[in-house]
């Protein structure tokens, strides 16, 4: 797990003599070293923390140059900490999806909803996952009982928006599922729902079943005979 919280520190109570005014009267340095008002770090935060349904890591802190305006923000509630190197805007409404929202901002966007979880998006099946299931291709990962990663590179045709995080499209989810260990009754269920409320159709499954492994390409062939 990272230890990157302590990077967003910061605060007055240096020796420094440019410590003395207060974070609000210094000037903030972004990453390319260039100065930045206190109000415009501020803002430039809240832009890219708005992405994930206000969520941010300690690197986005770092990015947008508020190093010395968190510790701050979080003594009056405008930020609070959710996790080790993991915050959120104080005043952003929680929602049903925030999880999702809240693992994508982790990955800086380059990671998917997948699998068990996609298809539960999807409305596709009735699997009921007890963990997030995310596909992402590279950054450090979280120590959470709760996440499931899967290290893979997925391309911009395997997945659609979903505002705060990217999902897998039905089909790349039903792909996945077909190569995953859940039984073939559960298959069916997917990929019956799939074609019922048209998410996708039965010859798009059929032809892109071939792509994968011998058995899992038998078992969604199947479903799809029984959908």
């Amino acid at each position: 797990m990272s230890r990157e919280a302590g990077a967003a520190s910061g605060g007055p109570g240096g020796r420094n003599p440019r410590n003395q005014a207060g974070p609000r009267a210094r000037r903030q340095t972004g990453v390319a070293g260039r100065l930045r008002d206190p109000e415009q770090a501020w803002s430039v935060l809240q832009r890219l923390a708005g992405r994930y349904a206000g969520y941010f890591t300690t690197r986005t802190v770092v990015r947008a140059g508020c190093e010395e305006l968190i510790r701050p923000a979080v003594d009056d509630g405008r930020v609070v900490r959710v996790g080790v190197g993991l915050m959120r805007l104080g005043d952003w409404p929680a929602g049903p999806l925030d999880d999702y929202a809240k693992w994508s901002a982790w990955f800086d966007g380059a990671a998917a909803v997948s699998h068990h979880s996609a298809a539960e998006l999807h409305g596709i099946g009735r699997l009921r996952p007890r963990f997030v299931h995310m596909s992402a291709s590279g950054g450090r990962l979280p120590s959470s009982p709760g996440l499931v990663v899967l290290r893979r590179a997925l391309r911009r045709t395997d997945v659609e928006s979903a505002g705060a995080f990217l999902v897998t499209t039905p089909l790349r989810t039903i792909l996945d599922l077909a190569e995953s260990g859940i039984g073939q009754i559960a298959l069916d269920e997917v990929v019956a729902d799939a074609v019922a409320i048209d998410r996708c159709n039965p010859d798009e499954i059929f032809t892109a079943a071939a792509t994968l492994a011998d058995r899992a390409t038998v078992r969604l062939r199947r479903s799809v005979d029984r959908a």
